[in-house]
């Protein structure tokens, strides 16, 4: 078993409602839109799910220790001004979209979301995560703790108009935590903080983010019409 597949089996099984969690439940052969795809995301995606057509944008290649080209079926690169357009090309055209880590970023991240949600075909799912409204009280770690952490984030994105946002766009609500905090994960960061405050580092496994409930996770699915 490569590394890959058994972090993801630990993931899953600390982190119930996880990004690896997502990817699992894509239908077989179905066709993946991953936007916002840095951290390796192409490669994992493809890696574990090797019978998916899978389709990455981004305006650049973001923290990418393997080439999106050779694991991605297509691969995207996106001015940030025209981000949504480029979504928007796609209408109904997609089993699942993953937007982890994204919208927070966008320079519109409501037409963004919009887009994403149109890509979807009738039936298809997404999985959402960004920091929670909350984080801009939270302290600063290597890694992002505090929203500010990070100088490239420019939506503190409202948990509650968000989910209406969905509804309102035919969306029906799977899962959603305003600050997930799944508690293996939180145990870890709760025995790792005195460690973690002294260094600024994170604890291992998530174990900070559950701590705090640095994230927002969302998994959604279109209504059938």
């Amino acid at each position: 078993m490569s590394v890959l597949k058994i972090k993801s089996a630990i993931g899953k099984l600390i982190n119930p409602k996880n990004k690896y969690y997502f990817i699992d439940s894509i239908i077989k052969d179905g066709k993946v839109f991953d936007i916002g795809c840095g951290n390796d995301s192409p490669y994992q995606v493809k890696t574990l799910r090797p019978d998916v057509y899978y389709v990455g944008l981004d305006i650049g290649s973001y923290n990418q220790s393997y080439s999106p080209d050779k694991y991605a079926d297509r691969f995207i690169l996106a001015e940030a001004k025209t981000f949504h357009s480029e979504i928007a090309k796609y209408s109904n055209t997609f089993d699942a979209v993953i937007s982890a880590h994204n919208l927070e970023h966008c320079n519109d991240y409501q037409k963004v979301t919009l887009a994403m949600l149109d890509s979807l075909k009738n039936g298809g799912t997404i999985y959402i995560s960004f920091p929670c409204e909350e984080s801009v009280r939270f302290p600063s770690r290597k890694g992002s703790l505090n929203f500010y952490d990070d100088d490239t984030h420019k939506n503190l994105i409202q948990y509650s108009s968000f989910i209406t946002l969905l509804k309102e766009n035919g969306m029906d609500i799977l899962f959603a935590k305003k600050r997930n905090k799944p508690f293996i994960p939180f145990l870890i960061g709760l025995i790792f903080e005195p460690f973690s405050r002294l260094t600024k580092r994170q604890a291992p496994l998530g174990g900070t983010w559950a701590l705090y409930g640095f994230e927002t996770v969302i998994i959604a699915r279109k209504k059938e019409r």
